[in-house]
């Protein structure tokens, strides 16, 4: 229920679609008696839609969740495992065409190649199912990511497969009954540098003391990035929808009892 609830509201509460409806509304009232008010929803829900596009408020969101977690250092001990999180491949297209590819994220697959190519003896953990609302996947995406790391080169009897999550909590649950990790172990967790304190913070919920390995990076860190404009605007509109969404899961994973703090951090 969680699952659902969450896909459905979130559909309604994106920054750029709650705005387009607004839009959509002042223009219907246009024709009513109402039509002074539709001009001001209009030209209010149209400012947002600029502010939101084109002013670094994507940045905003983004700096406190990207900063939360640094990198570990270079001379880190090799780790028991690599765990990455889904949310990279378009498993409808790899299947379509045959060919792994990636739709989002794919600092979080690469990176783990790299990983294990740096620890050769640490075990590489993929887990990803289908976050579909509506109908089934033609394949998990877990499917995909194993495809795409064969092809990079990584030796299969490595790979281990959690295919049936559909949300981060999942993610954790579920891979943490696969592997059963034990006491002393280190496990690297592999996602995006915005979706780690929620991650880490679900994890820890759950039972699994993990290290972050954060990347894609959306923010680069410099302190004119906060003032400067983004473009395109579909860029500044994408940003602000993902950091807004991310920064409601942590608000409602917490009140859900699904993370162990409000901001979980190191």
């Amino acid at each position: 229920m969680f699952f659902y609830l969450s896909k459905i509201l979130w559909w309604f509460a994106a920054p750029s679609n709650l705005l387009m409806a607004l839009i959509l509304a002042g223009a219907l009232l246009l024709f009513t008696r109402w039509a002074r008010g539709g001009r001001r929803l209009v030209l209010s829900a149209a400012l947002g839609l600029l502010v939101c596009g084109v002013s670094p408020l994507g940045v905003w969101l983004a700096r406190p969740l990207e900063n939360r977690f640094p990198l570990p250092p270079e001379d880190m001990p090799a780790p028991t495992g690599i765990l990455v999180l889904g949310g990279s491949m378009d498993q409808v297209t790899s299947a379509a065409r045959g060919q792994p590819t990636i739709g989002a994220a794919p600092g979080r697959l690469t990176e783990a190649v790299t990983l294990a190519r740096r620890f050769p003896s640490a075990r590489l953990v993929f887990t990803g199912g289908s976050a579909t609302l509506l109908g089934e996947e033609p394949a998990d995406e877990a499917g995909a990511a194993e495809a795409l790391f064969r092809r990079l080169g990584v030796d299969p009897g490595r790979i281990t497969l959690e295919r049936e999550s559909r949300n981060t909590f999942e993610n954790a649950v579920l891979t943490k009954a696969i592997v059963q990790p034990k006491p002393g172990e280190t496990w690297l967790l592999v996602t995006s540098a915005w979706h780690m304190p929620r991650s880490v913070g679900i994890f820890r919920q759950a039972g699994w003391q993990v290290v972050a390995y954060p990347t894609d990076y959306e923010t680069r860190g410099r302190p004119r990035e906060l003032w400067r404009p983004i473009l395109p605007v579909s860029r500044g509109l994408d940003l602000v929808d993902r950091m807004t969404r991310e920064w409601l899961g942590l608000a409602a994973y917490r009140l859900g009892g699904r993370t162990d703090t409000l901001f979980p951090g190191p």
